[in-house]
């Protein structure tokens, strides 16, 4: 894995390389083992790697063609030996052992239709001299990051925003129309980022910049069975043929000349990918996972357990309350843009254990949940549904408290605040976001801390509107299942869940991940499946833990969901407060920033303290303005060197 950036100078003017290496600089931790930049006239290309396949003769930026195309690639193309092999068939001989040329040679052979043909996860940038014509893609999941801008007549990219910031002409402003869509859906909604006018192509697209005209268009969409072509489907059969799936998947992605490791959560997800690489490794294979001080977040039992089972070599990192505040400036540095828990900051922690261990690439279970229906918005839209259609019954709410019994707050309310707080109304059956309702208005109550002045900027603003206008044509045909899957598949997974908490902590540290679940045979298998073997009655993941069985500790198999979670408000205020909590909190420095209003953040910040009861509400409010003030500190100030001043402690 590794960082890239560029420049097309739309006034034909010299590219600086000097300019280059400023900005490929900002994006040492995605590639320490080597740099490179490649300039002519009104173009250049710069890289930073992170040597994993042919470290000797992967140097980038790449030319084939007597230097007719060039290339920048951050990713893996999983299926690359098949595809040299067939490009060989075709005449082509190749001067490295690297998927980055074949990316080149596939460009070559198919143009623009080459992203067709890649398994794997990439973002990446090709100059075509021939056609004077810049290239970019980015995988269908949105695994890999790209950002892009236009400034001082430059059309800029790069993996990560800091790159563009390194430019003279990028001047960094909160997008406020993106912060409302973040305290919303926790991400925003691509093209827009965090920074005004900076851009992201958005996953399963591609650019094309040609004659000073940019053209964005998408080479993938997800997509679903419709809901009455479901035809009966044998479980066994289906479950050995993603068993099947799920061990190609993982084979492809032990192709690496440096040492694969894997993480264990103490789930069905990274216990499976984990059973599947381990009968490969040449070596035990080395696991690592995070454990937690409160008892009701840590899943260190289930976790030595498969350890134990599959005789894997294990390492665990214990998070602290204190340590997770403490690191979380570090860590907005890298997902450049608020977040409103503080889940990836134990990620983060992970994956430096991970490199401290000498592993770069690592493989990891996230997207099962999503692809295979574990989450419990799924089962949650179902009950709710089904309580919906008998809005006055008595038993029917009580299946939400059967869903949440580790959420006191939820065990404890009455059937009249339940069907208030989970939206379920005859009226909002038909709404296209049913699924995500509740989890949506519950995030948007936090925008009532936004100051005056942000709300009058926003009132013209509907984030869900937005998202409404936006489904694809084919979203009403697909069944209630799957459109939550849509929602969840297309937002939050790539927006934070493989970004915030995947790609940004990792790469901070120089380490990959990798995520068999997301392979394309898998995915496009699991969206042609009945919504009845993804979720039996309330059972999740049905068919998958059909596929697992056997290959998994029985108690694993069998356990209760238990979401990933880490300790949130109380990292930040009470007994726990870092130092620089209080600064960036201080009504003074909630002023000057002009997001929040200081006397509601005041009113929050007094509740913590005094140790009153908080809720998940007032968890989400205080991180996502922590980590909004943090955001402004890092990247919108004047002074660069100002943004160290919060270096976490042992950092």
């Amino acid at each position: 894995m590794c960082g890239i950036a560029g420049i097309v100078n739309s006034k034909q003017a010299p590219v600086e390389p000097e300019l280059l290496w400023r900005m490929i600089s900002m994006l040492n931790h995605r590639g320490p083992d080597d740099r490179g930049v490649f300039a002519e006239r009104n173009v250049g290309l710069a890289h930073a790697r992170l040597s994993i396949i042919d470290l000797a003769g992967g140097h980038q930026p790449m030319s084939i063609e007597n230097g007719s195309l060039w290339i920048t690639f951050n990713g893996e193309i999983f299926n690359y030996i098949e595809l040299r092999e067939e490009l060989e068939r075709k005449g082509h001989r190749f001067t490295t052992k690297s998927d980055t040329e074949v990316i080149l040679r596939m460009y070559l052979e198919k143009g623009e239709e080459c992203t067709r043909y890649f398994n794997g996860q990439w973002a990446f940038a090709i100059w075509d001299r021939r056609e004077q014509k810049l290239f970019l893609s980015r995988d269908r999941y949105g695994v890999r990051p790209l950002f892009y801008t236009t400034a001082g007549g430059d059309f800029l990219f790069a993996s990560e925003i800091k790159a563009l910031l390194a430019h003279p002409a990028v001047h960094g402003e909160i997008d406020l129309q993106a912060l409302d869509q973040i305290f919303t859906f926790w991400v925003t909604l691509p093209p827009r980022t965090a920074f005004k006018n900076v851009l992201q192509l958005a996953p399963g697209h591609s650019l094309v910049l040609q004659n000073g005209v940019t053209r964005v268009c998408s080479y993938w969409e997800q997509d679903y069975a419709v809901a009455d072509e479901h035809t009966p489907e044998s479980p066994q059969k289906k479950a050995e043929e993603l068993l099947a799936l799920m061990e190609d998947a993982a084979r492809i992605r032990l192709r690496s000349d440096v040492p694969v490791g894997a993480y264990l959560s103490g789930g069905i997800d990274s216990a499976f990918t984990t059973a599947l690489i381990a009968r490969h490794a040449p070596d035990r294979l080395r696991t690592f996972s995070v454990t937690f001080d409160e008892a009701d977040l840590d899943e260190s039992g289930y976790q030595h357990e498969v350890s134990t089972f599959l005789n894997t070599e294990h390492s665990q990192i214990r998070c602290s309350a204190r340590q997770i505040g403490e690191t979380l400036p570090d860590v907005i540095r890298h997902t450049e843009q608020p977040i409103l828990r503080t889940a990836p900051v134990p990620m983060y922690l992970l994956s430096r254990l991970v490199r401290q261990s000498g592993f770069k690439v690592v493989l990891t279970g996230e997207g099962a949940d999503e692809v295979f229906g574990g989450y419990d918005v799924f089962k949650e839209a179902k009950i709710r549904r089904f309580w919906a259609k008998d809005i006055s019954s008595k038993r029917r709410p009580m299946l939400l408290r059967r869903l949440y019994p580790y959420m006191n707050s939820i065990q404890q309310q009455p059937a009249a605040y339940l069907r208030s707080f989970f939206s379920v109304q005859n009226d909002n059956l038909g709404d296209p976001l049913f699924s995500h309702l509740p989890r949506w208005e519950l995030t948007s109550r936090t925008k009532a801390f936004f100051s005056n002045e942000v709300r009058d900027e926003l009132r013209s603003v509907n984030s869900m509107s937005e998202m409404r206008c936006g489904l694809p044509k084919a979203f009403g045909g697909w069944s209630d299942f799957c459109q939550a899957q849509y929602l969840e598949t297309k937002f939050l997974m790539p927006g934070y869940i493989l970004s915030s908490q995947g790609d940004r902590v990792a790469m901070a540290h120089s380490v990959e991940a990798r995520y068999p679940f997301l392979d394309d045979k898998i995915c496009e298998f699991a969206s042609r499946l009945s919504p009845t073997l993804k979720m039996r009655v309330l059972k999740e993941k049905f068919l998958l833990k059909e596929a697992a069985r056997g290959k998994v500790p029985a108690s694993v198999l069998n356990r209760a969901k238990q979401p990933y979670r880490a300790p949130d408000g109380d990292c930040l205020l009470g007994r726990n407060t870092p130092d620089y909590v209080h600064d960036l909190l201080a009504p003074a420095a909630i002023k000057s920033a002009g997001i929040f209003q200081p006397e509601a953040v005041a009113k929050l910040v007094a509740k913590f303290e005094a140790g009153r009861i908080t809720s998940t509400k007032d968890d989400i409010a205080l991180v996502g303005i922590v980590s909004t003030q943090l955001l402004i500190h890092h990247f919108l100030r004047p002074s660069r060197t100002e943004a160290t001043s919060f270096a976490p402690v042992g950092a």
